[in-house]
Parts: C-alpha cells; sequence; structure tokens
C-alpha cells in the first residue's frame, strides 16, 4: 500500500460564521494542496471537512498519517468515541444525535477503506505543513467575501 502524509485544519470567521478548511496531501515527492469554503459553518466541522477532501482525493486503499490540531476529530478516533456513537445508534450520551453525523458517517467509511493513524499536532506551532493548511483555509475563508 502506498503510504501518504496528509495535513489538515479547518477555521472559520466567527463559529457559526464564514469557515475555510485546508489540506496538503504528500505522496513521495508529489505535494497537493486543496482547500475550500462554506459561507456559514463551524469551525468543528471545517476541521472534519478538511480531514474528508483530503481522504477522498485517494483513489485507492493507503497507509496514511493524518496530522491535524484538532481534538474533536483525532480524540473521536483515537479514544473510541466514534465507535461508541456507532454502537448507540450514532447518538451521544445524552441521546442526542451526534454534531456533523454525515461527515462523521463519510469519515468512517473512509476509515475502515484506508488504513489511517490519526496524529494530534499542536496549531500555530512550527509545523509547516500545518501553518500551510491553516492559511490555505484562512485564505478561503477570504473568498467567501466575492461569491
Amino acid at each position: 500500500m502506498k503510504q501518504v502524509e496528509i495535513y489538515t485544519d479547518g477555521a472559520c470567521s466567527g463559529n457559526p460564521g464564514p469557515g475555510g478548511w485546508g489540506a496538503v496531501l504528500i505522496y513521495g515527492e508529489h505535494k497537493v494542496e486543496i482547500s475550500g469554503f462554506e459561507r456559514e459553518s463551524t469551525n468543528n466541522k471545517m476541521e472534519l471537512t478538511a480531514a474528508l477532501e483530503a481522504l477522498k482525493k485517494l483513489k485507492e486503499p493507503c497507509c496514511i498519517n493524518l496530522y491535524s490540531d484538532s481534538a474533536y476529530l483525532i480524540n473521536a478516533f483515537l479514544q473510541g468515541w466514534i465507535d461508541k456513537w456507532i454502537k448507540n445508534g450514532w447518538k451521544r450520551n445524552k441521546n442526542e444525535e451526534v454534531k456533523n453525523l454525515e461527515l462523521w458517517k463519510e469519515l468512517d467509511r473512509l476509515s475502515n477503506f484506508h488504513t489511517i493513524k490519526w496524529i494530534k499536532v499542536k496549531g500555530h506551532a512550527d509545523n509547516e505543513n500545518n501553518n500551510l493548511c491553516d492559511k490555505l483555509a484562512t485564505e478561503a475563508i477570504k473568498k467567501t467575501e466575492f461569491r
């Protein structure tokens, strides 16, 4: 299987407000930057969207190191939240539906298609690719002003 490094970040101007996401995919010598925006979103939704959009770019099963500064995203997989949600019919402890349900369902599907190591990084620190994702996400928000 191909080894791919993915860095992701999401941002929001207000929460909720205009949102942007960015991702960097690295395979060997190849480096691809992707980004997008939504007129009305939340920070958490943009974090999930960044990871989802990056994973959707891969056409075959891969071994992936996915780096994010989002505890919401990383902890769902590392601490087993997503498994509990599935077991409870996509309900949280309070018997309320999981927020961003469709995004989580698709992330779960793709996490079963690929072999993913979920890695938490410190945001706005010295990680060059994470900082690039942050820049892509915040620049994407600015595009909402013109559309």
